[in-house]
């Protein structure tokens, strides 16, 4: 029941009633993602994506992104042959557990003893 308000009143859930209409009525499916997103197009070529859960736009891959953003015409292909040094695709990490905190960073790991100066001596 808490999810049906959500995606009636809060844009930022999934989708609100008048894209769940607009795309019932309009869209055209184009594709998933591995994500599970779903990307729409109309007969305007105008394009959109439903997010899965959360909607964040670092969910979006290289492939989609740049469908969606009119850098290619047709959709990606599915079983794309990536090579061995490319790795899997992330959503932005920042404010997660998993986020890149460098050394010296107030939230890294590695506490080590660090002066806001350096004494000389002469």
């Amino acid at each position: 029941m808490i999810d049906f308000f959500k995606q009636i009143f809060i844009w930022w859930h999934r989708q609100t009633l008048g894209t769940w209409l607009y795309t019932l009525f309009n869209g055209k499916l184009i594709g998933q993602d591995e994500f599970g997103n779903k990307y729409y197009s109309n007969k305007k070529n105008t394009r959109w994506v439903i997010y899965r859960k959360r909607v964040e736009s670092s969910k979006i891959p290289p492939e989609w992104h740049m469908w969606i953003h009119y850098m290619v015409k047709n959709k990606p292909i599915d079983n794309l042959a990536k090579f061995n040094w490319q790795k899997k695709y992330e959503e932005n990490l920042t404010g997660t557990s998993k986020a890149y905190k460098p050394e010296g960073s107030l939230l890294s790991d590695s506490k080590k003893k660090s002066r806001k100066y350096e004494i000389w001596n002469k």
